[in-house]
């Protein structure tokens, strides 16, 4: 929230003990965001999330938010492997 943009190669990564439902917000957010929701590796859903409106929600273990577009070739049912390094 608050940043006017993010790089390329960025990602967020939330991961949870178990899976439930979870919600994602835009609230000040200013730029649009692809997220993916996971569980057990296997991908649920992918959206594109408007700035400052949009919201979107479903089960998951697992949620990755990307630059817009980069989940673009990204679908349910898809296996989600994680690479690199933790970054805290």
């Amino acid at each position: 929230m608050f940043r006017r943009s993010v790089p390329a190669d960025y990602a967020l990564v939330f991961r949870f003990d178990s899976a439930k439902v979870r919600d994602l917000h835009m609230l000040f957010v200013f730029f649009p965001i692809d997220a993916v929701w996971v569980v057990d590796g296997v991908v649920r859903r992918v959206e594109r999330l408007r700035p400052w409106l949009g919201f979107a929600r479903d089960r998951a273990d697992l949620i990755v938010e990307l630059p817009a577009g980069a989940a673009a070739d990204v679908e349910p049912g898809d296996q989600l492997v994680l690479e690199g390094k933790d970054e805290h």
